[in-house]
């Protein structure tokens, strides 16, 4: 794969839900598809099961509608991002209520034996034939049941995909070269944007977070590969702000002013968790060792 060109590279980032995309790893995706790399979004579920996070969204009409806006919210940050998104198809799990725990509904994503799933994910995987895979890591990011899943059904899928005697109905074998852990939400990330705000006299944002936020030890072996895309998060704000039932605009997302997280922190970050080409620690390109 020496010398592979932009056009040639091919990257899929794997999702519970519609507005994932955005909110993990879109102005990655905006920095690759500005160079040609082909970007796929596979989102497992229709996000159907979802709060309306965003009061002025909140109405009766709106939660009738959800399916539908959701959808519809996808379609247009797939648009702002000019990645090509494929739906799983399968029902949002929902979150639970931990004060009233109900039994997943038999239809739903996280209820879904591993095995089945990621055969359908397998032949995802075979049509689009992308290099590097990237997905949740084991805790899911946060633990929604779909998040859980869908980081257990990539690791199964991305090793099946390469196997020919798995799923030979889905296709010739397509062994993906490297696999991460987009690594959106970290104690480093937050403590240095957080540190900027009181330095400019503005209230810290992430000060309640971090204070829930159990320290990780492993964080810093989990942080290899750091993307310089600051310049793309503008278009992963105008993307987060399509999926309009899910972000308010005056909420946490947008607490930090774009010209401090450029300066402050300007990369999206991930863990790589294993490579079939050479590469070198810490990284700045998904692609290294593959062209």
């Amino acid at each position: 794969m020496e010398g592979m060109l932009s056009h040639e590279l091919r990257l899929m980032h794997i999702h519970a839900h519609p507005d994932d995309e955005s909110s993990k790893g879109a102005a990655t995706t905006a920095y690759y598809v500005r160079q040609g790399v082909q970007v796929s979004v596979v989102t497992c579920t229709g996000g159907e099961r979802g709060s309306i996070l965003n009061p002025k969204m909140d109405t009766p009409e709106n939660q009738a509608r959800l399916p539908e806006l959701r959808e519809a919210e996808m379609a247009k940050a797939a648009q702002i991002l000019g990645i090509h998104q494929i739906w799983l198809g399968y029902p949002d799990s929902g979150f639970p209520d931990p004060d009233d725990p109900q039994p997943l509904d038999p239809d739903s994503f996280a209820a879904q034996s591993v095995e089945s799933a990621a055969g359908r994910l397998v032949k995802v995987i075979r049509e689009v034939r992308p290099q590097v895979v990237t997905t949740y890591n084991e805790r899911g990011g946060y633990p929604h049941p779909d998040h859980l899943m869908t980081h257990k059904i990539t690791v199964a899928a991305v090793a099946a995909a390469a196997d020919p005697d798995q799923w030979p109905e889905h296709g010739p074998a397509w062994q993906v070269s490297k696999l991460y852990y987009d690594v959106a939400f970290h104690r480093r990330k937050w403590e240095a944007l957080g540190a900027a705000m009181s330095a400019l006299g503005i209230d810290n944002p992430y000060a309640a977070r971090l204070a829930d936020m159990p320290r990780d030890p492993e964080e810093e072996k989990r942080l290899t590969t750091f993307i310089p895309c600051a310049d793309f998060f503008a278009v992963r704000d105008q993307a987060l702000l399509a999926h309009t039932t899910q972000i308010d605009p005056a909420g946490f997302w947008f607490a930090v002013p774009l010209s401090v997280q450029m300066r402050v922190w300007p990369t999206e970050d991930y863990q790589l968790v294993w490579s079939k080409v050479p590469t070198e620690l810490p990284e700045s390109d998904l692609f290294a060792g593959l062209r």
